[in-house]
């Protein structure tokens, strides 16, 4: 249940947070400032190109990202992958546009260093003074809930372990007396919800927060008659959210409210982010690594009878099938109704296959996948279809993992699920990862992703 009061938690938090503001700017400012403090340290000077430079990094780091609800650990990671990101990509079009000649190495380099530095300390002073700041009186902000059931109560310990969003919680306002309540532990009940209007004009109730079935609609519609004669806002916390969500959050068709509940994070600016850095690093990659690719297909063709390439039925986008690409390992094709998978000592894997296993090098023909736009570097690594038509019927939530590309590494295998699944329990491990990086999906964990497949295919032997 916690988990599932952290997804629906954003939908919250931005009207709650009296600091969105102060971060929406703060990560941009810091880039433009550290900046300005090298090219005055370094050359003595802050002239056009300078401003150019800081007007793009403002725009590309724009909006910044709070930090306050994670650890300060899980800020420096993301904040210098962040930064690496943003580095790589002004360095690509400096370069090829010749712009990166105009601005001595010295200040690059020491705006290299100072750039993340300036970040951390600016949210970490953020840290020190917004729990100071939303907790003087005049900040703070009182709320009730109605509605002491487990959502209720998941949503009171958000809000008490949470000091950054300014909210003192009251109590609970139920009919229900605490013996018919059960374990309710130590909350405070204020009274039945026919008591809730006069209670918040007495108090100067700030927010009310409606943790109510959906089923008890009369019920609803009365309160909210009742609360009209209150300067409260009310907000609906609806047990839909009791299910399992992928990228939730408000939307509207033509004007009418809906609530995303199971969607692709992949809309709008970040499917575009997506797919062109998938369709750059593809390309890039494939060039570089064309002498690499020549070799393993000699070698593959000299080690046993067949084809170079291993084409294989796998589900991609939305379930439809694709074929996968893999330089060939095995001495055998299996693409039928069942498809047993690869084990430890594996007769039908060659030699040389075994070695392109071990090293994920029979993955790299998958690069030609994403450039054909049926695939992803970053994502859920797609399974051959006689599993997922196993698998669907046993594990819940499996397709949802359909609602973005497959991918050539995945956040399942650099958390060592990688190779093979031969238990339903690790299987289902492997979904609840990948459903974890639908949630979570930011260009940033992409890049960690990249940076930890690398070092997952020279330490890890679970892949044969």
């Amino acid at each position: 249940m916690d988990a599932l009061l952290n997804q629906q938690h954003p939908l919250l938090k931005s009207r709650l947070s009296l600091t969105r503001l102060i971060t929406t700017f703060l990560d941009p400012a810091a880039l433009v400032m550290s900046l300005l403090v090298s090219a005055w340290f370094d050359a003595h000077t802050i002239d056009a190109p300078y401003v150019v430079l800081a007007l793009i990094v403002f725009s590309l780091s724009f909006p910044g990202r709070s930090y306050l609800n994670v650890s300060f650990r899980a800020a420096i990671r993301d904040i210098v992958l962040g930064w690496i990101l943003l580095a790589v990509v002004l360095v690509f079009f400096g370069y090829a546009s010749g712009y990166l000649k105009v601005f001595p190495q010295e200040v690059l380099q020491t705006w290299a260093l100072l750039a993340p530095a300036m970040q951390l300390g600016a949210h970490l002073i953020l840290r020190m003074v917004v729990p100071r700041v939303v907790s003087m009186p005049a900040n703070l902000r009182r709320a009730v809930i109605v509605g002491a059931n487990d959502l209720g109560l998941q949503l009171a310990q958000q809000l008490s372990k949470n000091p950054y969003l300014g909210v003192r919680l009251h109590g609970f306002f139920d009919d229900r007396s605490r013996q018919r309540l059960g374990d309710i532990g130590d909350a405070n009940l204020l009274g039945a919800m026919k008591d809730l209007a006069s209670y918040s004009r007495q108090n100067q109730i700030d927010l009310i927060y409606l943790s109510l079935p959906m089923t008890t609609q009369p019920r609803i519609l009365n309160l909210l008659d009742q609360l009209a004669d209150t300067t409260a806002s009310v907000y609906f916390v609806p047990d839909i959210f009791v299910t399992d969500l992928i990228q939730a959050r408000m939307d509207d068709v033509n004007g009418m409210p809906v609530v995303a509940v199971c969607d692709t994070p992949f809309t709008g600016i970040n499917g575009i982010v997506k797919s062109s850095s998938d369709f750059l690093l593809a390309l890039l990659f494939l060039v570089l690594a064309s002498p690499l690719l020549i070799a393993i297909s000699v070698g593959v063709k000299r080690s046993s009878p067949g084809p170079i390439l291993f084409r294989q039925r796998r589900y991609g986008l939305d379930g439809k099938e694709i074929l996968v690409y893999k330089f060939r390992s095995m001495t055998v094709m299996e693409d039928g109704a069942n498809v047993t998978q690869a084990t430890r000592n594996d007769q039908r894997i060659t030699p040389f296959g075994a070695f392109l296993r071990r090293t994920s090098l029979d993955e790299l023909p998958q690069f030609i996948n994403v450039l054909q736009g049926h695939m992803s570097i970053v994502g859920p690594r797609p399974h051959a279809v006689a599993h997922n038509e196993t698998y669907r019927k046993l594990i819940k939530g499996y397709m949802v993992r359909h609602k973005v590309k497959p991918g050539i590494t995945g956040w399942a295998q650099v958390n060592g699920l990688r190779g093979e699944t031969e238990t339903l329990d690790k299987m289902k491990r492997r979904i609840d990862f990948d459903l974890e990086y639908l949630r979570n999906w930011s260009l940033k964990l992409d890049l960690m992703i990249i940076m930890r497949t690398v070092l997952v295919v020279f330490k890890d032997r679970n892949a044969y």
